[in-house]
This record gives structure tokens, sequence and C-alpha cells, in this order.
């Protein structure tokens, strides 16, 4: 079987979902497409059940063997085929000697190219999704073969502009108090929610070093325990971390909440030198957007 000939595998193109649960008593992380809200549009463009998608973040350039219907959403890479920019949000008739290539970024960090009826990869612990760290899933190297059913073309799809996000500099990050949040007094909350931080160059699939007021816990080290995505957690230098789709399964550093998923999905999309500020959700209106964006994607 065919599919897209890797030219160029660019900068951390992997294939990913929505990640794999039920295995971090086995330490195995979830992983997954960092940003959900453009992952998913790739699939619901195409109607992709279950599906599977290339998460990009510059440099990708790929060859069509074959004649398919792909979807690109999230970060503008200035997407092409055959050098001629195209628009993102929206489904492609793509045929068989095109080039797809993601050469610059414009705004966002990361895309997602999804195939009609998805890549012809294998599930490993019920998920294509891949994590280097551990050699589980698919690393996209040049000269692979991403095989795909050819299909016809279909109804070219866009999504409406009200529902595109726009990726800004700065980002409010909801965040639920939990784990330890009582061993932060009023006045280190105070300075943890009144002012911003800085994404570094720490800050990769695993999770993000944060710079700004360091804020202290009143509680040492703690036994570790399980980690939730979004998690807060302050090491000695008081320096927040947020952890993302590829953290580790447990850990020993106070908690001072865990951000709203939906939040950390936008997050995926900052740079190093960008800004976030905390403020705080309730577990009630949590509940509430994490229903409303999973019924309605």
């Amino acid at each position: 079987m065919k599919g897209f000939k890797v030219l160029s595998a660019g900068i951390f193109s992997s294939i990913q979902d929505q990640g794999r649960n039920g295995y971090k008593h086995l330490g195995i992380t979830q992983s997954g497409a960092m940003d959900e809200y453009a992952y998913l549009w790739s699939q619901k463009l195409l109607n992709n059940q279950n599906s599977n998608a290339i998460e990009i973040m510059v440099g990708l350039k790929l060859e069509v063997q074959l004649n398919t219907n792909i979807a690109i959403c999230g970060a503008d890479l200035t997407f092409k085929i055959n050098d001629i920019p195209q628009a993102i949000w929206q489904t492609h008739y793509v045929q068989k000697g095109d080039i797809l290539s993601f050469p610059q970024r414009i705004s966002g960090q990361r895309a997602y190219l999804a195939v009609k009826e998805g890549f012809n990869i294998q599930k490993k612990y019920g998920s294509y999704a891949t994590t280097l760290r551990e050699k589980i899933g698919h690393k996209i190297q040049k000269n692979n073969i991403l095989k795909y059913k050819s299909t016809t073309k279909i109804e070219t799809k866009r999504l409406k502009k009200e529902f595109i996000p726009n990726y800004h500099n700065t980002l409010n990050l909801r965040l639920l108090p939990s784990y330890q949040n009582n061993c932060f007094t009023k006045k280190e909350q105070e300075k943890f929610f009144n002012n911003e931080y800085e994404i570094t160059l720490e800050n990769n699939r695993m999770g993000a070093k944060l710079k700004g007021l360091a804020i202290r816990s009143s509680k040492g080290g703690i036994v570790s325990e399980g980690i939730a995505f979004g998690s807060v957690q302050i090491p000695q230098d008081g320096q927040p971390i947020l952890l993302l789709k590829e953290r580790q399964t447990i850990g020993g550093y106070s908690k001072i909440g865990t951000v709203l998923a939906l939040d950390c999905f936008k997050f995926a999309q900052l740079a190093v030198g960008d800004t976030v500020q905390f403020e705080k959700i309730t577990l009630e209106v949590a509940r509430e957007k994490m229903l409303k964006f999973y019924t309605n994607n």
C-alpha cells in the first residue's frame, strides 16, 4: 500500500490521536494530540471516526502517492500544495505527485494533517499516539511511507470563521484548586493568581517550566502520587511547571491545582517567551465546559 512519502520529517512530527488511557499503572503516559480542539476538527471535517493525524510543528514535506482527501487544522505553518499557499481549517483533495509542505511558522505551534479514513498504522496499547521517550508509536522519518487508502474527491468542507481560534501570545489559564492547594498560604496564592508567567525553553510535550514570581508551599516533598493532565506543580525553586500530555505518571512535588484541559489545548499553541496568567475556576463550571466540548466534538 502507498500513501505519503516523507521528503522531510520536519521538527517533532508524529502520529497522534486522543491518547491512551488505562496504562498509567504500567508507567505508560497518556500522550496524544497536544491541541485536541484542532485535532478533533481535522477528523470531523473528514467524517473520520476514532482515527489519527500527523501533529506538525514545522518543516514537514510530503509527496502524495495516492489520491485522497485531507484536512489541515491548527497552527498556520504556511501550508502549501506544490509551493502554492493554501487555506487551513478545511479539506483539500490532493493527487498523486502533489507535494505538501509546511515551511514556516506564522501563528500557533502545532498543526494537524488528517487523511480520509486515517493512516494505516497499528495501534499500540489501544492508541495510535506516539511517545518517543517510551519508544511507543510511529516516529516519522525521511523516506517513510505513511500508508492510507485512496479515496475519491469529496465536497470541500470549511470551518466557519467564528470557530477558528486566533493564537495570541498571552493566555489566561483557568485553574481548579486541588491536590495540595491548602499548603499554599493566602499570600502565596495571591502572588500566583496576580502575576504573569513566561514560557521558558524548558517546554515540550511532557510539560512547560514557567518563569515569574516564585511561590512557596508550606510543605516540602510529598509522597509520589498520580498526576492529572494540566497539573501545576511547584518545585523547590518556586517556578510553576504545567504538566501536559506526556507528563510522568507519578510525582512528588506539591501541586497548587489543575488547569482546565481546554486551556491546555490552547497552551499547546504558545511559544517560548509568550505569557500566561492563572485564574480560579470551580469544579461545577469545569465539568460543564468539558462536557460541552466533548459533546460537540
